[in-house]
């Protein structure tokens, strides 16, 4: 009996960073909105725009609060699960600070609100789906390797490389391969068969240990987007350096700018050796 009890807070202790996470700290905001009185408008329908308009920038900057409140450290942040980056956001309650015609522009009514906003993660229901496996994932160095793909649906594929160090490479779509178009039910490889590019295994040098857990990220949208700046090109590639947050930051932007069945994501571990 004691020991089925120790088995329980054990597993209950392990489930609470889920719990917890799903239920963050809802966040009082301030925002302002506006609406101007057309000639066919009445100030009550105004009044109402106005409001509408101040809780929906309140939503945008209460979501701005959640994304950060994951605190982006650095671009390594890739390789963990990126579901923080659907938050949406509900309103709990509103208070209204102050509101008024504008003294200048007699046809403007402003209004400035409180609002308590709570963090909201969609289900993904029957979104896109993805899925990312390698030809091996117990690799020696001088070892050659293949990146496997697959999606439910047509979609564009962002392959990415996170070593050791945190750095991040994007593999695909880079100088020579600018198409990242899959089709549904395909299952498709990277480098291609008739590509000049090969994937060899190798430490990062100066790395001090004989092994190192890397992973491949992928990410999928349903219509091509730019999801990320420029990042240091080496060869045919776009790095990003473990120190900088430039990279992870805009990607979960973008990414939350979409609708929540409108991309996937997938990661690969594979364990190297010397």
């Amino acid at each position: 009996m004691n020991a089925m009890k120790k088995l329980l807070v054990i597993l209950w202790l392990l489930l609470v960073p889920v719990c917890s996470f799903a239920s963050e700290t809802p966040v009082w905001i301030e925002a302002t909105g506006e609406a101007c009185l057309g000639e066919i408008d009445t100030p009550k329908e105004v009044k109402e725009r106005a409001r509408r308009d101040a809780q929906k920038n309140a939503l945008e900057k209460a979501v701005g609060v959640f994304i950060k409140s994951h605190t982006l450290v650095s671009n390594s942040q890739l390789a963990e699960d990126l579901v923080y980056a659907s938050v949406r956001g509900r309103i709990e309650k509103t208070e209204v600070l102050h509101e008024g015609w504008d003294q200048n522009e007699r046809d403007r009514f402003r209004v400035t609100i409180k609002s308590l906003v709570k963090p909201v993660y969609p289900e993904k229901g029957t979104g896109l789906a993805v899925k990312v496996f390698l030809s091996k994932t117990d690799l020696r160095e001088g070892d050659s390797v293949k990146i496997f793909y697959e999606a439910g649906s047509d979609c564009y594929v962002y392959l990415f490389s996170i070593a050791a160090d945190g750095s991040v490479t994007l593999l695909l779509p880079n100088s020579n391969e600018k198409d990242n178009f899959t089709k549904a039910r395909t299952v498709r490889e990277f480098p291609p068969p008739d590509s000049p590019v090969r994937l060899t295994a190798a430490l990062l040098p100066g790395h001090a240990k004989t092994v190192a857990e890397e992973r491949i990220k992928l990410i999928a949208t349903r219509h091509r987007e730019n999801l990320l700046p420029l990042g240091f090109r080496e060869g045919m590639f776009n790095v990003y350096d473990s120190r900088s947050t430039g990279m992870i930051s805009d990607l979960v932007k973008r990414l939350n700018q979409l609708d929540i069945t409108e991309w996937a994501e997938s990661t690969a571990v594979y364990t190297l050796r010397k």
